[in-house]
C-alpha cells in the first residue's frame, strides 16, 4: 500500500494517517453480476424499490453491512451500537454500516463527553424528534401503525404506517420548543412494532446573552495568543424513506364440486418506498463595517468593526412536515479563543435560503449590525467561526461549520493626529 500511494511506509504507520475501508460483495442478480459496498447496495435497494432485499436479504442487508462498523466515531462517521444479528434497513446501512476506519495508534480517536440526555435543542426553535419502528411482523394498510409522541402534556402522532416483515422505519414529531431553557422528557408508544425508544431526553438551551464586553481603547493583548478554528458539528446531507403499500390481487379458483365453486382473491401486499432527501450550503461574508472610514476592500485597521452576512440555503425533496430551514448562526472570535463569548445572530429573513446578521451592536454609536476588533490585534488574518444550525430532518440536524476573515493593516490609532490648538 505505501508503493501505491508513494507514500513512506514509516510515515504511513506513524500516526499521521488513517486508512478507510468498505468490504465489497460480489453477487449475480436479474442474471447481472454486481460489486457493491453495503453502501451502494442500500442506495440501490432504494432505487430499486427493494429488490435486493427481496432476493437476497442475508447478504445485502445482514451479511454485508454488518461485517465492518465503527466502535468508536471517527473521520465524520458515527459509531453503531445497534443490534448485530438481524437484518438491518437502508437507512441504518447508509448511517451506521459497512465501513471500517485502521488508525495506526493504539489510542481510540477522542470521544464527545457522554451526556444524560438524547438530543440538545435550542430555545424558541422548530425541531424533529425521530426514533425508529421495527416491524418483526408485516404492518400493512389493514392495520398500520401509529406512533403516539408525548411532551409536556401535549400528544403528537405519525399514523397509517406500514412496514414489510423484519424491516424499518424512522418516524418522527415536528414540534417547537419553549422559549426558556428547561429539561424535557418525551414519551413514546407504538400499536404495532417494536421502537428503538420509548424515553427520549430533550436538553433546551438559550445561547443568547453571552455577547463580548464593552471594547475599550486601552485593551491590551496581554498573554494572548492565536488559536485554531475549532471543529464543530457539521453535516450537510441527511437520507431517509417512508414506506407504503399496495395490494396485489392474485385469485384463485375454489371448486365446490359439480362444476360450482368461487373466486378468492388470495393476494398480498406489495410494499414500496418513497426516498427522500436534504442537502444544505451555507456561506459567511465577514466585512469592514460600512462605518470603516479606510477600509480598503477587505483590510481595515483593527478596532473597528466587521459585518456579517450568513446564508444557509436548503434543497430537499420532501415535505414540510419532513424539515426545517435554517433558524440558528453562531458567531466565534479569535481574540477570545473562539470560546468564552459569542454573538447569537438575528435571522432577518427565513424560507429555504434564511438570512441572518449580528445584532445591532449597543456599543455601536449608530446602532449598526457589528463586531468590533480589538484595537491591540496584530496585523493579519482576523478570522471569525460561525456555526450554521438547527435545520432539523428526521434523519438528524443539518449543520455548517464557516470561517471568513478580513485582513488586519495597522490600528485605528493610526487614524487619528492630535496637533496643538492654534496659538
Amino acid at each position: 500500500m505505501a508503493q501505491q500511494t508513494g507514500i513512506n511506509y514509516d510515515e504511513l504507520i506513524g500516526g499521521e494517517y488513517k486508512l478507510l475501508l468498505e468490504p465489497i460483495a460480489y453477487f449475480k442478480h436479474n442474471g447481472i453480476m454486481y460489486a457493491m459496498t453495503a453502501h451502494e447496495a442500500a442506495l440501490y435497494d432504494n432505487q430499486t424499490g427493494g429488490a435486493l432485499r427481496r432476493t437476497m436479504t442475508s447478504l445485502t442487508h445482514k451479511n454485508l453491512p454488518l461485517a465492518m462498523y465503527l466502535e468508536y466515531s471517527d473521520l465524520g462517521f458515527a459509531a453503531y451500537s445497534g443490534p448485530t444479528n438481524k437484518t438491518c434497513s437502508n437507512d441504518t446501512i447508509i448511517a451506521y454500516l459497512g465501513i471500517g476506519i485502521v488508525r495506526f495508534e493504539e489510542q481510540p480517536p477522542e470521544q464527545p463527553e457522554p451526556t444524560d440526555y438524547d438530543y440538545e435543542y435550542r430555545v424558541d426553535t422548530d425541531v424533529i424528534t425521530p426514533v425508529t419502528l421495527y416491524a418483526g411482523s408485516e404492518i400493512n394498510p389493514d392495520g398500520p401503525a401509529t406512533v403516539t409522541f408525548t411532551i409536556k402534556g401535549s400528544t403528537y402522532r405519525m399514523s397509517n404506517i406500514v412496514i414489510p416483515e423484519g424491516d424499518s422505519q424512522l418516524a418522527w414529531v415536528k414540534w417547537h420548543t419553549p422559549s426558556e431553557p428547561q429539561d424535557i422528557t418525551i414519551t413514546v408508544r407504538t400499536n404495532r412494532g417494536t421502537l428503538s425508544q420509548t424515553t427520549i431526553k430533550a436538553k433546551v438551551v438559550d445561547l443568547s446573552g453571552n455577547d463580548p464586553p464593552d471594547p475599550k481603547a486601552t485593551d491590551t493583548a496581554g498573554s494572548w495568543r492565536p488559536s485554531s478554528v475549532p471543529s464543530r458539528e457539521e453535516k450537510s446531507y441527511a437520507a431517509w424513506s417512508v414506506w407504503w403499500a399496495q395490494w396485489h390481487p392474485y385469485w384463485v379458483w375454489h371448486s365446490t364440486g359439480d362444476d360450482d365453486g368461487y373466486w378468492v382473491d388470495e393476494g398480498w401486499y406489495d410494499f414500496f418506498r418513497d426516498n427522500y432527501s436534504t442537502s444544505m450550503t451555507a456561506t459567511a461574508r465577514i466585512e469592514p463595517d460600512e462605518k470603516v472610514p479606510t477600509a480598503a476592500g477587505n483590510t481595515m485597521k483593527s478596532g473597528y468593526g466587521v459585518s456579517n452576512t450568513v446564508t444557509a440555503t436548503v434543497s430537499t425533496s420532501a415535505p414540510m412536515s419532513h424539515y426545517t430551514y435554517g433558524q440558528t448562526a453562531v458567531s466565534y472570535f479569535p481574540e477570545f479563543h473562539y470560546t468564552t463569548y459569542w454573538r447569537l445572530l438575528d435571522r432577518l429573513s427565513s424560507g429555504k435560503t434564511a438570512r441572518f446578521q449580528f445584532a445591532e451592536n449597543i456599543y455601536s454609536t449608530y446602532k449598526q449590525r457589528v463586531h468590533f476588533s480589538p484595537v491591540w490585534f496584530p496585523d493579519g488574518s482576523y478570522t471569525v467561526n460561525t456555526h450554521v444550525m438547527d435545520i432539523w430532518t428526521p434523519a438528524g440536524m443539518l449543520c455548517a461549520n464557516l470561517t471568513d476573515s478580513v485582513t488586519i493593516s495597522g490600528s485605528l490609532y493610526d487614524d487619528w493626529h492630535i496637533a496643538p490648538g492654534n496659538p
